[in-house]
């Protein structure tokens, strides 16, 4: 389990707080304070981050309502003790297949939907085997907070192919594991994920 930075835990605290309070408030007064939090918020990701004040300003004032954290889901599925991963274009890394729940969506049909998606295979989704806060698992920094499911799930059929966000898919032993796209899937994460699948009776990890 990695720490994460404290200015980052500041920076989001800080959004949490302006967002909500421009959500509530109706005082002119507060309504500027709380404006100002979400610049200062801005400020302190745009001098950590290889993003532009602009750009992060623009991306926090277009969330609204109290603020939660993200939700993300990854498929893991197993095949002769390898792990599926699949290809991102975006970095030429791989990790689990999965993303962003869908409002309205059950994160057991948001599993099976990504997999499909993004690999080529059909699964069924049987177990979740953790619930980690993205910040304290070895992910490079991000503007919003993440908490990350990683649910198990039964290789049904299908074949590998491509997407629009992947260029592969394939099953990896844990000594033989390839570069990976960090941002989505850690090593952390992966050696969890191969001690559930040795030890299947395992609780639910959870931060």
């Amino acid at each position: 389990m990695t720490n994460h930075p404290l200015w980052l835990d500041w920076a989001q605290r800080l959004q949490a707080i302006a967002q909500s309070g421009l959500t509530y408030t109706t005082n002119v007064f507060d309504i500027e304070r709380f404006e100002d939090l979400r610049q200062i918020a801005a400020e302190i990701l745009a001098a950590h981050t290889d993003h532009d004040l602009p750009y992060i300003s623009d991306l926090l004032a277009g969330e609204q309502g109290y603020a939660t954290p993200k939700l993300d889901v990854r498929g893991v599925i197993f095949r002769d003790d390898k792990i599926l991963l699949v290809k991102e274009r975006v970095d030429g890394g791989w990790t689990l297949p999965g993303g962003w729940i869908d409002v309205g969506e059950p994160p057991s049909l948001a599993a099976e939907r990504e997999v499909w998606e993004e690999s080529g295979y059909r699964v069924r989704a049987t177990r979740l085997l953790a619930l980690f806060d993205r910040n304290r698992h070895g992910h490079p920094a991000f503007i919003f907070h993440i908490y990350k499911l990683f649910i198990a799930c039964d290789l049904l059929g299908g074949e590998p192919s491509t997407s629009i966000e992947t260029d592969g898919a394939e099953f990896f032993a844990e000594d033989d594991l390839p570069p990976l796209s960090v941002p989505r899937t850690s090593a952390d994460e992966l050696t969890a994920m191969f001690r559930h699948h040795r030890q299947p009776g395992l609780p639910t990890d959870f931060d």
